[in-house]
Formats: C-alpha cells, structure tokens, sequence
C-alpha cells in the first residue's frame, strides 16, 4: 500500500501564514500539521512510499521536510510530486491531483492510502488500514456532535453494516452529525474510476465529491475514527488545535 498526503491547496483563508508556507507544515502542538498525520502510520505494515503531492511554490519546502524527517525516521519513503501549479487560480483540485499522481507514479495497481495534509489525528491510524484492506473501499467517518459544525463538512448516514447511505456536501438541514473526512482507503478497482469521474466534468476539487458520486454506484464502507481529529481550515481552528495539543493528553 502506497500513501498520498494531500498538500496542494494554498490556504488563502489562513493568510499571511500561510503566504510562504504551506498549511501542513505550519507547526501545532510542537509539531507541523503532516507530522501528526506521519507520526500515525508508524508500525503499519507493508507501507511502501509516502507521496506528497504539492504546488510548485512549495516543493522545496516538503522536500526539505521530508529529508529532514526521514533521517529521524528511516523506516519511511517519501517522494514529493510537484503539479505545476503557481497561484490558486490555476490549481488542479485535489481529485485531479490524486489522478496526477496515480497517473504519473504508475500506482494503479496498488492500493493507496490518502489523506488531507491539514487533518490533524492524534491517535494511530493502524485501525483504519487495519479495516480498510479487506475491502475494496473505505471513507474514515467522524461525529463532529455539532449539528453546525458539520454544515462545513460532508454529512453522511451509514447502514447497520456500515455501508455509506446518504452523503451531503456542507449540507444546509443536516440529518446527523456524522462527518465524512479526507481520509480515504482505495483499491486499484476504484482507483480506475477517477479517470470516469473527471471525464465527465465533475468538480476536480474537493475529495468528498468523488465519494458522493462513488457511493451510488458502488457499497463506500465507513470506519469511524476515534480519539481526536482537528481539521485546520482556520486561524480560528489552527489556535484551538495548538491550545489543546499543547496540554498533555
């Protein structure tokens, strides 16, 4: 299994921090944002590289980082992918950057692990991979207990067996609390479905569009997270996470 963290986006709402550096590695709780996500693939078996796909202001940053990072933790292999992008205005979105990097890094017939470099866990993802590999499909859910809160997210409901039933985008009446997060689990046959998806012109940008359009076509499985997840998209949020990170847990 290959691992895709998501690092692309220019975060102009957290400007001027993020100005000269990128979201991810803007530091909370001691650390920057990716090396929570990192820190929590330690010990999971038959990880094979670490792909960080970014724009190409900030290549060097990430390639830095994880040179850096990989001398303290040699049993990690990263490559950063640079998608040619300058400005928010000419970005690819994040579908179409796992698409450049599947396409371009032959990964399609692997399984690959993606997530979002500003989501922010603190406990191990070891459960996640653990579930997600005996199926073909697997979407990390969370309850953000906020009815709104998750108006900013994707609102899902699962089945009995965890099946994904209804997914809604920043939904306006949610029906729940439960947040579907950029925390994916795909196999190489839904891997081959990005290419369908983009064709016919569907949004290229946010992650969860493409399971919205997945789960009527295909059973999405669910695996819900625990401990805390912090999703960064604020100065707001980005000063909580550091407050409550910097407390022991």
């Amino acid at each position: 299994m290959n691992v895709l963290i998501l690092a692309a986006g220019y975060a102009t709402r957290l400007y001027p921090l993020t100005l000269n550096k990128a979201k991810p590695l803007l530091v909370v709780g001691g650390k920057p944002i990716i090396e929570w996500l990192v820190d929590n693939l330690a010990g999971i078996p038959d990880l094979e590289t670490i792909y960080v796909v970014t724009n190409n202001k900030f290549t060097g940053d990430f390639q830095a980082w994880s040179h850096n990072y990989q001398k303290r933790h040699p049993e990690f292999r990263f490559r950063v992918v640079n998608d040619g992008s300058t400005s928010d205005d000419d970005k690819l979105g994040a579908i179409g950057d796992i698409d450049l990097v599947v396409t371009q890094e032959n990964l399609s017939d692997n399984s690959l692990l993606i997530a979002a470099g500003d989501n922010l866990f603190t406990d191990s993802l070891a459960g996640f991979v653990a579930f997600a590999g005996n199926t073909e499909v697997t979407v990390a859910v969370y309850d953000v207990g906020d009815s709104e809160a998750i108006k900013k997210y994707g609102n899902v409901a699962v089945d009995d067996d965890g099946i994904m039933t209804r997914f809604e985008e920043k939904p306006e009446n949610p029906q729940g609390t439960v947040a579907a997060i950029a925390l994916y689990y795909y196999s190489p046959a839904i891997l081959s479905l990005l290419r369908m998806y983009l064709d016919a012109g569907n949004n290229a940008d946010q992650p969860g569009r493409f399971v919205q359009w997945l789960y009527t076509r295909t059973p999405v499985n669910t695996f819900e997270i625990k401990g805390r997840w912090l999703d960064i998209g604020s100065k707001e949020t980005l000063e909580n996470a550091d407050h409550i990170l910097a407390w022991p847990r």
